[in-house]
């Protein structure tokens, strides 16, 4: 059988809505093509990305292996393999995140994959599950962090990620989909495709490292931006490693919502093995999900979903998505009913709850004094990343830390329960809205997107 083309589905728009039954049949193609496989490694995101669709692509792959029976009603059954199911793998890509609960699995992956978890899902161990498979060159690193870093990358991936490249022995070879959503990313500039191994799956090292480089180079001249030089650090480790060694493919969404509903709809589908499909995907994606806005918000109210957002790791896209269409001297109120901690990981969560969201300065002067947050740049990353820089102030209105706890990380507090009087987010609209204080923005959910006004935007 012949190897299907490097990009196999390259399908979107920004009136496209896909349905079902449309990713299905895509999916399904996708994997005729392939041919018979005797296993998978499925890498998809966690449930921090439970908007992204992964869970149900991923559901429709292990169907369509009938690995699980399908959870529709409208799919034939008498459809059968030309051999027998593979064995299946899925190992989400937590990164630095807290390990997703059986709940979290249910409700992303659906019940039938639910009931395999113990013997599929694999949990991702970013301190110890990695192995460096080669490095970016220390000169690529001294240029993206203008000199501050000089020192080679390590190209990370966790080890059941690395077990499955090539064999000579071993025909046909294992198959790694790696499947996400192509989004704004504020370390990144934007998300997914090798971001999702490198990242998702990466280890201590290369993850401390990627995201000081972000920071150092500039969250605002990297949100909405494909081409960066952290970007390319990984796009070099992508082609002088995994291209070469794994059967990698990508299945990519772009998701927006709905201008008239407000329900979300899978505006592209892009499936490939190399940077050419996310390149595509990126460009669908600012068009849907990069709001330029007319003129600076003065008042901006944010809103996480408490089943989505339990830390300010994940919570500051809040921040971080919205910056730049912040007013001087603006306002942003972020009403996080689910946030109870500041970090994913242990460690991290102290350090944050040590050193604070004080500023680039502050920060980089912490770092340079203390062995601690030299260890764990990312961390560095974080609280340089969350930090208003004395520009807009920022209300953080959490739902399970003090106030005392919120003010001793450097950011100002809100009460929850007075603030959702105030701001009903069952009553606004996504967009400017009006009260008795004058005009507001709203947004609620903040990862779908990025907001600026131009001139923040051109101007970085």
């Amino acid at each position: 059988m012949s190897e299907p083309p490097s990009l196999f589905c390259a399908v979107g728009s920004e009136t496209t809505c896909f349905s079902d039954d449309d990713l299905r049949q895509q999916i399904d193609s996708f994997l005729e093509a392939l041919g018979a496989r005797d296993d998978v490694l499925i890498i998809p995101p966690d449930f921090t990305r439970f908007h992204s669709q992964a869970g149900k692509l991923t559901q429709m792959i292990c169907e369509h292996y009938q690995f699980i029976p399908s959870e529709t009603s409208d799919t034939p059954s008498t459809k059968k393999l030309k051999s027998s199911p593979p064995s299946i793998q899925i190992l989400p890509a937590l990164g630095t995140h807290a390990p997703m609960t059986p709940q979290e699995i249910k409700t992303m992956y659906g019940e039938q994959l639910a009931k395999k978890q113990d013997d599929t899902f694999i949990v991702h161990e970013w301190r110890k599950d990695v192995v460096t498979i080669g490095h970016a060159p220390a000169s690529m690193v001294r240029e993206a962090t203008q000199g501050l870093v000089d020192q080679e990358w390590p190209a990370q991936l966790n080890r059941k990620v690395w077990d499955k490249r090539r064999r000579p022995d071993k025909k046909p070879a294992s198959l790694v989909l790696s499947i996400g959503q192509v989004v704004p990313h504020e370390v990144m500039g934007m998300a997914n495709f090798n971001k999702n191994l490198f990242v998702g799956t990466g280890g201590v090292e290369a993850i401390n490292l990627s995201h000081f480089i972000g920071a150092v180079h500039g969250m605002e001249r990297m949100m909405g931006r494909k081409d960066n030089p952290l970007r390319a650090i990984l796009n070099y480790a992508s082609q002088e490693f995994l291209e070469k060694q794994l059967d990698l493919w990508y299945i990519l969404t772009v998701v927006a919502p709905d201008k008239d509903t407000g329900d979300l709809c899978v505006r592209g589908l892009y499936i490939g093995r190399d940077i050419e499909c996310y390149s595509k995907a990126c460009d669908l994606s600012l068009k849907v999900n990069f709001t330029m806005l007319e003129k600076p918000v003065h008042r901006m109210v944010t809103y996480l979903d408490p089943d989505e957002f339990h830390s300010t790791w994940l919570g500051n896209k809040a921040i971080y998505r919205t910056r730049m269409a912040m007013a001087d001297d603006g306002h942003l109120i972020v009403l996080a009913p689910g946030v109870k901690r500041f970090g994913e990981d242990a460690r991290v969560d102290e350090l944050i709850r040590k050193y604070g969201y004080k500023g680039t300065p502050a920060t980089m002067k912490a770092m340079e004094e203390n062995q601690e947050l030299r260890d764990n740049l990312s961390a560095v990353a974080h609280l340089i990343h969350g930090s208003s820089e004395g520009r807009f102030h920022i209300t953080y209105c959490p739902g399970h830390l003090t106030r005392d706890e919120i003010e001793q990380a450097g950011i100002g507090y809100g009460s929850l329960e007075q603030m959702e009087k105030k701001y009903d987010v069952q009553k606004l609209k996504d967009g400017w809205n009006t009260d008795d204080d004058g005009e507001f923005f709203f947004i609620r959910n903040p990862a779908l997107g990025l907001w600026a006004v131009e001139e923040r935007f051109q101007g970085e």
